[in-house]
C-alpha cells in the first residue's frame, strides 16, 4: 500500500491554504479594522469562505471530486472578483455599479504601493486557487 500523497492533494492544500488565508483577511478587514464590505465583496466572499470549508474535507480522507465541487465556486468568484476590479479602476461605466446602498463597489478603502487594493487582493487570490485546482484536476486525470 502506498502511504505518500499524491501531487494533486498537496496542490488541493495549497489551494486551501489561499483560500483560509483570504477568509481569514476578509474578516479581519471587516471585523478588526471596521471596513464594511460593499455588495460585490459579499458575493465574492458566498464564493471564497465555503472554499476554506470545503478543501480540507476534500483532504482529510482524499477525494479528488473535491476539485470538481470547488472550482465553479473559485471560477464564480475571480468572475465577480475581475469586475469588481474593473469597476474599482474605472474601465466600467458607473451606471453598471450594483452597489445602490450602502458601501459604494466603486470606492476604494485601501490601497498599498500605489495600486493594490482589496479587489486585487481578491483577484489574486482566486486566480492562485483556480490555477491550484485546474493543475490538481490535471494530476488526477
Amino acid at each position: 500500500m502506498n502511504d505518500r500523497l499524491p501531487p494533486a492533494w498537496w496542490l488541493v492544500f495549497a489551494a486551501w491554504l489561499v483560500a483560509a488565508s483570504a477568509t481569514l483577511g476578509a474578516l479581519f478587514f471587516g471585523e478588526v479594522m471596521g471596513l464594511p464590505p460593499c455588495l460585490l465583496c459579499w458575493y465574492q466572499r458566498i464564493c471564497m469562505f465555503p472554499l476554506a470549508i470545503l478543501l480540507p474535507l476534500g483532504l482529510v480522507s482524499w477525494d479528488h471530486r473535491i476539485i470538481r465541487y470547488a472550482l465553479p465556486l473559485a471560477v464564480i468568484g475571480l468572475g465577480i472578483a475581475l469586475f469588481h476590479q474593473a469597476l474599482v479602476a474605472g474601465w466600467v461605466p458607473k451606471s453598471l455599479e450594483p452597489c445602490a446602498r450602502g458601501v459604494p463597489c466603486s470606492k476604494t478603502l485601501i490601497e498599498w504601493f500605489g495600486f493594490l487594493t482589496l479587489p486585487w487582493l481578491s483577484v489574486a487570490a482566486f486566480a492562485a486557487i483556480v490555477a491550484l485546482l485546474l493543475f490538481a484536476h490535471r494530476q488526477t486525470r
